[in-house]
């Protein structure tokens, strides 16, 4: 199994900044049909924005989101892997802090983002080659 970089390597990297209000981010999110969305502030992240926020820290409380800022009601205390990391280990880590989005960073920069669909379509790509390479086998030696 790869690093976890290699399967957002292509995938276009969204944020938005913290002072954006949160009709604007679910609009962004909804345009570009993500999620979450990483939170960032003077270049760091500083935290990530999930349609789980939005259920429990605006509509439950009531909150207006056009005056209710991303960084009022995002997750503040976001866990993070480096570009290296193992797929199987980001699965563990995911199930174990109950979170399905996961930012890569290299340093103190943010370089990729990734959700547990993403890992769950890689296994299910590379287990689909396996298969079709398994039975090519078989046929050609009957």
């Amino acid at each position: 199994m790869g690093a976890i970089y290699d399967v957002v390597r292509t995938n276009e990297l969204f944020t938005i900044d913290g002072d954006r209000s949160v009709a604007e981010a679910a609009r962004f999110m909804s345009e570009h049909n993500i999620g979450a969305v990483p939170v960032i502030r003077n270049g760091e992240l500083s935290g990530i924005f999930s349609e789980r926020d939005l259920m429990k820290r605006v509509v439950a409380e009531g909150r207006d989101t056009q005056k209710t800022t991303v960084a009022e009601v995002m997750s503040r205390d976001v866990f993070t892997v480096g570009p290296h990391e193992s797929l199987d280990n980001c699965m563990v880590l995911m199930k174990m802090r109950g979170i399905r989005h996961l930012p890569i960073v290299e340093g103190s920069e943010l370089i990729g983002m990734v959700s547990l669909r993403d890992i769950l379509l890689h296994e299910v790509t590379e287990m689909d080659g396996e298969v079709r390479a398994m039975r090519a086998y078989m046929q050609s030696s009957m």
